[in-house]
This record gives structure tokens, sequence and C-alpha cells, in this order.
């Protein structure tokens, strides 16, 4: 058994979203803290354990659906390099390495770990073929995400950042889902049972709503009171044009180029959208450290 293919078949690419662990050190303004980092970098590490083997276990359970999609026919598991023994094994020890080190690391960020298993196990069995429960079930693992990196750390987690991870999932996930069906067509039920639920038009009203509701509580965020008094400053605000031509592009992506199958591939080939990320990410970054009252 290769090597390659085991990693492969835990989709590194999909690594990025375990980063949202590290909003609430950045926000907590604790980044500079050695030892605070050094756990969220555990932490971060450990998601990638957990999530890694859990693609395995989805990719086990889909291998047959896979087999009809042009891209993940070419998986590990679906093309059979890696053979269903092979992938239950493989599920169990990533599975039981990732968990028991999370217990060691932090309690309650095991409970946030295992409530993330959890759910996505029953997403993989059952969930993800109840429609609508099925993109708020992608979206609960990004608020998880969150809600763990502030455990690991001990620091409270503010409500705006929770609402705003919400809807930007929430707006990630229901994009996916109408690339799925535009891309497979005909076939899409044939892939995915779920997506004869959804059609290209409900899915677009879905994430207008979405869209507009992430701008507002975004815009709302930097503005707040609780903001303006948690961070002293005013000038959070100055990061709106960037999250605004931030989902802007990814419409234009979706619409326009028939892109948004994998957010995190996107994000990182196109290169406006990685740039616009970087620039919003470094203006946060210097307002909260450098520029803010607060230390």
């Amino acid at each position: 058994m290769k090597i390659r293919a085991v990693i492969n078949s835990m989709r590194p690419t999909q690594w990025i979203k375990n980063l949202f662990i590290f909003a609430p050190l950045i926000f907590s303004l604790k980044f500079f803290d050695f030892f605070l980092l050094l756990k969220t970098v555990a932490a971060f590490l450990l998601f990638c354990i957990l999530s890694g083997s859990l693609y395995i276990l989805n990719d086990l359970f889909d291998r047959e659906e896979d087999k009809l999609h042009p891209k993940k026919s070419k998986r590990p598991i679906a093309s059979g390099t890696i053979s269903k023994s092979e992938a239950i094994s493989i599920f169990f020890a990533l599975s039981i390495i990732g968990l028991f080190l999370a217990f060691w690391l932090n309690k309650y960020f095991f409970i946030a770990a295992l409530v993330y298993f959890v759910l996505q196990i029953a997403y993989s069995i059952k969930l993800k073929h109840v429609v609508i429960v099925d993109v708020f079930i992608i979206t609960f693992g990004f608020v998880i995400r969150v809600v763990a990196g502030g455990l690991v750390i001990e620091v409270p987690i503010s409500s705006w950042l929770l609402i705003c991870t919400m809807l930007l999932a929430l707006f990630l996930a229901m994009s996916k889902r109408r690339h799925e069906i535009v891309l497979l067509e005909d076939m899409a039920s044939n892939h995915r049972p779920i997506l004869k639920e959804y059609s290209p038009y409900l899915l677009d009203q879905m994430i207008a709503v979405v869209t507009a509701s992430t701008l507002i509580a975004y815009c709302l965020y930097t503005i707040s009171a609780e903001t303006v008094e948690k961070f002293g400053t005013t000038n959070l605000v100055f990061t709106v044009p960037f999250v605004l031509y931030g989902i802007f592009r990814y419409l234009y992506l979706i619409h326009q180029k028939g892109k948004g199958g994998s957010p995190e591939s996107l994000i990182i080939k196109d290169k406006p959208l990685l740039i616009n990320i970087l620039l919003w990410a470094g203006t946060i970054f210097f307002i909260l450290y450098f520029y803010s009252t607060k230390e």
C-alpha cells in the first residue's frame, strides 16, 4: 500500500479548513504568546489527523457513487488503490491516535473534537441524505473548529465570530452543492442522492440570502460597541472591502467559470482570491496588533 495514496485519501488540500482553529487565538490578541500558539498548532495538527480519518471513512461509504464522478473516481479508495479492509484499518488507527492526543492536550478540546468526530460520522452514514440538514452539518464542522480553537487555549469566543463563521460556511457549502448539480447535470442524483432535492434556482436563492446576511453580519461586527471596546479601535471597518471583493469574486467563479466544487482548492488556485484573503488577514493582523490601544 502506497503512503502517498493514504495521504491523498486524507485530502491534505482540505486541511486549510482547520485554519479556523487559529481564529480565537488571533482575535484574543494573544498570537504572540508562544505557549498558546504552540497549543493551537497542536490542535490544528490533531484536527488534520481526525478530519483525514473521516475523509477516508466518507470515501469508504461513497466509493460506489464516487466511481460515477469524473474527478472523485480517481481517489485511491474509489479507484481500488486502497482496499476496503485497508481503509477501515487506517480509519481506526488515525481516529484512536487523534482522539487520544486530543484528550492529552486538553479535556475540553477533546470534547469539541469528539463532537466533531461523531457529527461527521453521522453525516457520512445518514445526515448527508437529509435536505438542508446536510449543508448545516458541514457548517457546524467549521463552527466546531472555531470553538475547539478557543477551548484549547481557554479564551472566550465572541458570538460575532461564531455567527460570521456559520454564515460563511453556509455560503461555501451551498456553493459546492450548486457546482455538483451543474457539473453532473442528469447524473447528479446518481452520484449524490441528496442532489435530487436541490436545484440551481433553489440554491441561488439560498446563496443570495446567506451572502447578504454574511456581509451585513461582518459589517455590524466591525462597528459594534463590543468590538470597539474589545480591540480599542474602529479601524476594522476598513477590512469590509476585502470581504466584499472576496464574496463577489467567489460568486463570479461559481456563475461565470463553473467552479466552486472544492472551495479549498479554489482559494489556493485563484490568485486574485488568494491575494485578497492574504491582504484581509494581513490588515486584520496589523490593526489588532499594531494599531490597537489594547495590549
